[in-house]
Formats: C-alpha cells, sequence, structure tokens
C-alpha cells in the first residue's frame, strides 16, 4: 500500500505525459525530463493531454508501483505550473491530496506547515 506522508518528496510533471507509457516509459521521463532518480524513493505525478487522468509512479524499495486515476466525468481544471524552463514542480502531501480530488490547491487556504518537515537524503 502506498501512503502520502509529509516526510515524502513529491514531484508532479508540468507537461502532459503520454498515456500509453508503463512502469518503464514513465520512470525515463523522471530521469530523462525531470531529472530526477526514479528510484528515490519519491513520488512522481503525471497527468494525461485532456486532463482525465493522473499516474503516479513511485518506487518502495522492491519495485515499482503504477497508479491511474480517471475521473469519470469532468477534467482535472487545475495543474501545478512552473517557471518556462521548469519540467516539475513539488508539492507538499496535502496539496497532493487536493489535487488527487480534482481541487485547486493553491485556493485552498490551509494553514502552513510549522515546521517544514524535510526527508533525509
Amino acid at each position: 500500500m502506498i501512503q502520502i506522508a509529509p516526510q515524502m518528496r513529491i514531484r508532479v510533471a508540468i507537461k502532459p505525459a503520454d498515456f500509453r507509457r508503463g512502469i518503464d516509459g514513465l520512470a525515463r521521463l523522471v530521469r530523462e525530463e525531470l531529472r530526477s532518480d526514479p528510484f528515490s524513493g519519491g513520488i512522481f505525478v503525471f497527468r494525461n493531454r485532456r486532463a482525465t487522468a493522473i499516474k503516479i509512479l513511485v518506487y518502495d524499495g522492491q519495485g515499482f508501483w503504477l497508479c491511474q486515476k480517471r475521473l469519470s466525468q469532468g477534467r482535472f481544471r487545475y495543474w501545478p505550473r512552473g517557471a518556462a524552463q521548469t519540467a516539475v514542480r513539488a508539492l507538499l502531501a496535502h496539496e497532493l491530496q487536493v489535487l488527487l480530488s480534482a481541487g485547486d490547491f493553491e485556493a485552498v487556504r490551509a494553514a502552513p506547515p510549522w515546521r517544514r518537515i524535510t526527508a533525509s537524503d
């Protein structure tokens, strides 16, 4: 089971991904486009071009998990943006929860973290 904890590094791809890709294709995308290590244990989030589905890629130490959520109706109206040259954006655990519910985490007025929890490398 995948649990999203505040200590986890969560990275969201800004550009839509080709959803014909499986685990190996998305892991290659993480390495080449997002400039990250897919074996790091971080959570990598992608959306399709039509904004109707999200895929999450996670390595748990034994193997990869690939999860997909497709909305039964509507679209993910909000998707994080980055600077012009940025391909990835970091999120906090509670922001990912809002995003997975097809919400806009920037519009949610959650209390800021008192002390940011950082994962040790």
